[in-house]
């Protein structure tokens, strides 16, 4: 018989979240104006994270880390991102570098890159590491990549720019995708790990975002910088194959921290609709409000569970493509307008630097953009759908 869908966590899935939870209330939340504001770098917040425990969390335990499960990760990933998702993108940024790494199974570059990011600090803070594939006119359109690489002996020559790089001012390596052969299409890319301080490779002014101002989001260029073969992730002409298979494992992470962002705009919302009086009562007592907190609660328990199916059937083995699509479409669509009515509900006040929600609002944005914009998750969702019979 069967035992039927449980949506208990385990002790350590709750374990998990609790830390993450109270790291989130604790640490990240009483930093996140300030750097909100600034835009500088949490790297005291990030440092801490880090002796959590809460950074990195996917390195398998082979290798000296965690090995959290994707289930794992997304509990983590909505409480950091209550807590500040600029703060926690930077700290998840990582992983997304991670990925397509692990993905390829190469246990050299993960011994040489991922180990010492769960083992060391460097000068006292976390390694970071970037994801670096889109380009000023290659950002959905991967295929339009004009980064190459060409081979020289036992090394490449690795040639191009890259924007819009999450942790590019940051990082000690760079996850990079190049052609490597243009005549062959996708077939011809070629992912490399790339670190920051060979020659040839320099870095851009830092972008000043609409929100999620924490996080480090720059360009980074290329110029006849020397990457030896074993840099190669995988195999030659695998580069686009990672590049996408990577975002079956981070895109329930992201949709998660977009549960995370709607939920704090929903809590914020909910406290000051009990506050606030108007016509003799507590805006709480009117319908109008009443309906825009049902609404948020409904779509926040929805979105949360479609990360929780993508992260578990890519736990259990099964491809989550369309899932993980499903998911990142409908969580940032919904953070964004969970958001905009938070400010709504905060009326002027809402509008003002002095209450939360308007950051929430400006941070939940980019959702709709990156990982694949919600357009081109529909896109992938209608052609899985279309695989099906």
């Amino acid at each position: 018989m069967s035992e039927g869908i449980t949506f208990n966590l385990s002790e350590r899935e709750e374990m998990l979240r609790e830390a993450a939870r109270e790291f989130a209330a604790d640490v990240i939340r009483p930093a996140a104006a300030h750097h909100d504001s600034t835009g500088e770098y949490a790297w005291d917040v990030l440092t801490q994270a880090w002796e959590a425990g809460l950074m990195n969390v996917h390195v398998p335990e082979e290798f000296g880390g965690l090995g959290a499960s994707h289930v794992e990760g997304i509990l983590i990933a909505e409480e950091l991102a209550w807590g500040c998702s600029g703060i926690g993108t930077a700290m998840e940024a990582n992983g997304l570098a991670q990925a397509p790494i692990l993905v390829s199974g190469d246990r050299l570059l993960i011994e040489k890159y991922l180990t010492p990011q769960v083992s060391d600090l460097k000068n006292g803070r976390p390694i970071m590491a970037a994801y670096a594939v889109t380009e000023p006119g290659a950002g959905s359109d991967v295929s339009s990549l004009q980064t190459t690489a060409v081979r020289d002996g036992d090394n490449w020559i690795l040639n191009g720019n890259k924007m819009w790089i999450t942790n590019a001012g940051v990082a000690d390596w760079y996850f990079v995708v190049a052609y490597t052969d243009q005549s062959a299409g996708y077939k011809g890319m070629t992912a490399f790990i790339v670190e920051r301080d060979w020659e040839g490779v320099s870095i851009g002014g830092k972008e000043h975002n609409m929100g999620q101002r924490a996080s480090d989001t720059r360009s980074v260029n290329f110029e006849n910088v020397v990457v030896p073969h074993e840099n190669v992730v995988g195999e030659v002409g695998m580069g686009w194959m990672l590049a996408m298979n990577a975002f079956d494992h981070t895109r329930p992470a992201v949709s998660a921290a977009a549960v995370g962002v709607a939920r704090a705009a929903y809590e914020y919302a909910k406290g000051y609709s009990l506050e606030r009086r108007t016509f003799g009562k507590p805006i709480a007592k009117h319908q109008a409000i009443q309906f825009k907190l049902a609404e948020m609660a409904m779509n926040i328990e929805a979105g949360r569970l479609l990360c929780w199916q993508a992260a578990a059937k890519k736990d259990a083995g099964l491809q989550n493509t369309m899932y993980a699509s499903m998911a990142k479409a409908f969580c940032a669509d919904m953070a964004m307008q969970i958001t905009t009515d938070a400010v709504q509900i905060y009326g002027g006040y809402g509008y003002s630097q002095e209450y939360p929600v308007e950051k929430l609002m400006r941070d939940a944005k980019i959702f709709q953009i990156y990982e694949g914009t919600s357009q081109i998750q529909r896109m992938i969702i209608a052609r899985e759908l279309f695989k099906q019979r």
